[in-house]
């Protein structure tokens, strides 16, 4: 009993070293707030210092470690908490709501966010054990274990190292998403990449609304391309966005909406009519309730927080 009480506070501590060396490297090469790229196309380093409102994001396939602070993570409903003991999996495109809970400017949020290659994934799933076939939500949370922070680290200290990142860093990446195909959250990623499996399935219809966002949404046409049943498809696509693919499509719409209004300075009848509506008034009413507040008033408010 006190050798495996001694184990397990060994264990704790070099948890602990590693949390700690990865949130300064992480603070170390994001000396700002904001998001970070780096000299790896897939890794991002995020930096926040002060807690946040609640905010309508679009998360792409990705893998988020937490180094440092928390964020909450909000999906039609469901709540997930992202914390230093926890990673995050985003298995497909999902319209999500965020908001970092815990940050100050001397203990700031930090993590590092690595994108899915699918491509890659389907590879290293030759070396790793066969898929399971069940549909699963396209995001999930996991604790993190020694091995997935060692993993990540050794990426990390390879940014300061320029001579061995182009060698060095490939091998590293594929350590990461091992540690993710044989860990909790593993079934979810082995399904995505498999073809033919429903999370698959649900992924193209995914690929399939973003492309055609603008365009009218014909669910039979849509279940056709998937070699899938109209009922099947839009309770397989429920079970893993907990959206149905018109309320998808809808959300698609208004982000971009959002991101043409901020990023191109449309105005809001202009983005309207660009991402697929025909009522304006239907828009200024879909946007208030996705963002809070009308078009026009939640960018002012937006473009006021960032010049704060």
């Amino acid at each position: 009993m006190h050798s495996h009480a001694s184990a397990e506070t060994i264990s704790l501590r070099a948890e602990h070293a590693q949390q700690t060396e990865l949130a300064d490297r992480i603070a170390r090469l994001a000396p700002e707030d904001g998001m970070h790229p780096t000299a790896i196309p897939q890794l991002y380093l995020v930096r926040i210092s002060s807690p946040q409102p609640c905010s309508p994001v679009l998360y792409e396939p990705r893998l988020g470690v937490i180094a440092q602070g928390s964020k909450l993570v909000m999906l039609s409903g469901e709540t997930y908490r992202c914390d230093p003991l926890h990673y995050l999996v985003v298995s497909m495109t999902l319209p999500v709501i965020g908001q970092v809970i815990e940050a100050t400017p001397e203990k700031p949020y930090l993590s590092l966010r690595l994108d899915i290659d699918l491509d890659e994934l389907s590879a290293l799933m030759l070396d790793a054990e066969p898929p399971a076939h069940n549909i699963d939500r396209g995001l999930y949370v996991a604790r993190a274990d020694i091995s997935l922070l060692d993993a990540s680290l050794r990426l990390m200290r390879l940014l300061e190292n320029p001579r061995d990142l182009r060698v060095l860093a490939p091998a590293s990446l594929r350590e990461i998403f091992y540690r993710v195909l044989i860990g909790d959250l593993g079934h979810r990623l082995r399904d995505l990449a498999t073809a033919g499996s429903r999370s698959n399935r649900i992924a193209r219809a995914v690929s399939y609304l973003r492309e055609r966002y603008q365009q009218p949404l014909i669910i039979d046409e849509l279940a056709r391309t998937l070699h899938m049943s109209a009922s099947s498809l839009h309770h397989q696509f429920k079970a893993a966005t907990t959206m149905s693919p018109l309320q998808f499509q809808k959300q698609l719409r208004l982000h971009e909406a959002r991101r043409l209004m901020l990023m191109e300075g449309l105005e809001a009848n202009t983005a309207a009519h660009r991402v697929g509506y025909e009522s304006p008034s239907q828009f200024s009413r879909e946007y208030k309730r996705l963002f809070g507040a009308p078009p026009r008033a939640e960018i002012v408010q937006v473009r006021a927080s960032r010049s704060a």
